[in-house]
């Protein structure tokens, strides 16, 4: 585990209680996507949190930082944001990852943590904005742009009513 980025060497910091870092580490985490939405390759995600020397190992409290980007899930032009969520877990020796990471050797992986967050985070679908409009379904015009001149399809399950207001094409 040694030298990597999210590696925090926290000997030291266990040998009291109650003693406190502040630690700030940043890097590239591979494969992290939802859906279409991905952190970029090669953008860093970070971790800025508190380090607290506790019975039975080491809590970490603090965000979590990266950014995304996706298509918009309306009008399919590329967007993108920036994940920021609050962390607050348990590092022990022993730890499997499910209620507390692990504390091997004395050294605190963050990445494990960092993924986790960032991948609970991610938004499944995206959109450039919330008011998007979307495509036109029958020309694919970008309707953000303005009106394309199609005429809605008539729903077939409004026909019946069709015939109330005489419209052409109702059945008589």
């Amino acid at each position: 585990m040694s030298g990597h980025a999210f590696v925090v060497h926290a000997a030291r910091l266990r040998r009291s209680t109650g003693t406190r870092w502040d630690v700030e580490r940043a890097g590239p985490v591979a494969d992290l996507a939802v859906g279409d939405t991905v952190v970029p390759e090669g953008a860093d995600a970070s971790a800025t949190v508190t380090l607290e020397s506790v019975a039975g190992g080491v809590s970490v409290v603090g965000v979590v930082d990266a950014p995304w980007a996706g298509e918009c899930r309306r009008c399919l032009r590329p967007t993108s944001g920036q994940v920021h969520v609050a962390v607050r877990e348990l590092y022990t020796p022993g730890g499997d990852g499910e209620d507390t990471y692990p504390l091997r050797d004395d050294e605190i992986d963050l990445e494990p943590l960092v993924r986790d967050a960032v991948l609970l985070e991610l938004p499944v679908t995206s959109l450039c904005r919330p008011d998007c409009r979307g495509l036109c379904p029958a020309c694919g015009a970008d309707w953000n742009e303005g009106p394309c001149g199609c005429e809605a399809p008539a729903d077939p399950r409004w026909a019946a009513l069709d015939v109330l207001r005489g419209e052409p094409g109702a059945e008589d």
